[in-house]
């Protein structure tokens, strides 16, 4: 099924770890219009601008979620968010972009180390009911994930 002109379902589906665990990562009709809806307003944007994309994370079932360790109220669930980077351009810089340009719920440069631009991925989200435009760092802080406010370097 196709979600734009460049994106199919299928890639907001793999997973290597429901392969390995027999989970059934099929998403709801809902969840499908919510990717829908991230494709039209943000990744079919950032393709059409910049050339193909990776999507290393795309929705998962609450199941999935769960296994790979993801966080309980994960916008992932819902079809809502992906994480992504673009070949040849900094995470930072394609998290930069998204804030500066686009419309979105949440923005977070995940684990970017300064001085390697392919480092990390951006996590990036759309909301229907209202955007609230978070923009966060993730980092690693004595082992925890904690968030920073905005993109930091």
């Amino acid at each position: 099924m196709n979600l734009s002109e460049n994106f199919t379902l299928d890639e907001f589906l793999v997973s290597q770890t429901a392969s390995r665990q027999g989970i059934d990562n099929i998403p709801s009709p809902e969840v499908v219009e919510n990717l829908r809806n991230l494709v039209v307003n943000i990744l079919q944007p950032l393709r059409n601008k910049f050339g193909p994309m990776c999507v290393s994370s795309g929705f998962r079932c609450p199941k999935l979620n769960t296994a790979i360790g993801g966080a309980v109220n994960s916008q992932h669930i819902y079809g809502q968010a992906a994480d992504i980077n673009i070949p040849g351009m900094g995470n930072d810089e394609l998290a930069e972009y998204i804030r500066d340009n686009m419309d979105f719920d949440q923005v977070i440069l995940e684990f970017h180390t300064l001085g390697q631009p392919a480092s990390g991925w951006v996590h990036v989200s759309y909301n229907t009911q209202g955007n609230k435009k978070d923009v966060l760092t993730a980092v690693k802080q004595n082992g925890k994930t904690v968030y920073l406010k905005g993109i930091v370097k």
